[in-house]
């Protein structure tokens, strides 16, 4: 979120200030195309505070239109919505900042939907929580906790690869742990195979499974990949910085467009101008930016977390499904819009 910082002391801002402030770095960003949203999620239950942050897609592959998404209130817990924007369930978690979830996932006997959140609960010592999405009831499930490391849980994004699942826990500090998950039995269990580091900040991420890449936000520097394979380099690679012209700090939501076998895009949210930009995973070059603003629905400002699928998604998302957080929604608590990826795809001329 904005700071504002006088000569004398730190202050929150007030809301003339934040406007000054956002329509300054508006004004210095690179252009961006317009879309709009076609859906949006009721507002999560904490009221008057950041809380809503990161959303999770899951695509029913045999009804697209009875699809799920599931949502931090990172207060409180989790929800699961319908593509309606209708809560379905809550379950009390607790302080859980980040989702991520993988069907067709081993859990205790069967296979089914796992879904894994950064549990902030102990602000010294990470815990990913673990929950078992049942598709008919929508209902979520709580299987058990699973140490992730010392220090402050923030992002996370999962991986299978080899017939294992492997969850990418980004603490607050920069630090990334992989971590090797064991849902197989009642108890789930995990083990850290690696450690990266960035130098701040970090949290957004989202993993690649057919090119074996993880990318991460560090929220002031930009935005970096790295080799996602258990074995491989845990050295980082710059894609873009957060240089207040294509991406402005705070970077923070990852989210990938996969295109056929290594192509397509991966998106990131820039906050600190309400603004998404692309970039082409085959060479990392900038592909565009865009913003959600205000049309039936309104928009998106200052996100937080961002998730995105291809496919069809029913007769309003034929073609795919970004969502967003929006940090700011009118007068009621934060939530979660969503844009058709069809819409975002032709404003800024993107190859299907």
């Amino acid at each position: 979120m904005i700071l504002c910082v006088s000569f004398i002391t730190m202050t929150a801002c007030t809301t003339g200030e934040t406007e000054i402030l956002m329509a300054r770095r508006i004004a210095n960003a690179a252009p961006a195309v317009n879309v709009t949203a076609r859906g949006e999620t009721v507002p999560v239950g904490t009221a008057n505070a950041d809380a809503a942050d990161d959303p999770a897609i899951w695509r029913n592959a045999a009804d697209p239109a009875q699809s799920l998404i599931v949502g931090t209130d990172k207060k409180a817990g989790l929800y699961v919505y319908g593509l309606d924007g209708k809560a379905r369930d809550f379950l009390d978690a607790g302080r859980v900042n980040n989702v991520d979830l993988r069907d067709d996932v081993p859990i205790n006997g069967s296979n089914g939907i796992l879904v894994v959140a950064s549990d902030r609960n102990d602000i010294a010592n990470a815990r990913l929580a673990l929950f078992r999405l049942d598709p008919t009831t929508a209902r979520l499930t709580a299987l058990g906790k699973v140490e992730a490391g010392t220090g402050e849980a923030y992002g996370i994004c999962m991986s299978r690869q080899g017939g294992t699942t492997y969850a990418f826990i980004v603490l607050k500090d920069g630090t990334v742990n992989q971590v090797a998950l064991d849902t197989s039995a009642a108890t789930p269990a995990g083990r850290i195979v690696r450690t990266m580091k960035l130098g701040t900040q970090s949290e957004g991420c989202a993993v690649d499974d057919r090119t074996g890449i993880l990318y991460v936000a560090e929220e002031d520097v930009g935005l970096w990949r790295f080799d996602a394979r258990p074995d491989g380099s845990t050295a980082p690679t710059k894609i873009a910085a957060a240089d207040g012209r294509n991406l402005v700090a705070d970077a923070e939501g990852v989210a990938i467009a996969p295109m056929g076998e290594k192509d397509g895009y991966v998106l990131v949210s820039s906050q600190g101008d309400n603004a998404y930009v692309a970039y082409r995973i085959s060479d990392d070059s900038y592909a565009g930016r865009f913003r959600i603003a205000n049309g039936v629905i309104g928009g998106a400002e200052e996100t937080d977390g961002i998730d995105l699928m291809l496919g069809d998604f029913g007769p309003d998302y034929p073609g795919g499904l970004f969502i967003a957080q929006d940090g700011h929604n009118a007068t009621v608590a934060q939530n979660f819009k969503l844009v058709a990826w069809d819409d975002i795809a032709r404003a800024l001329g993107l190859t299907k």
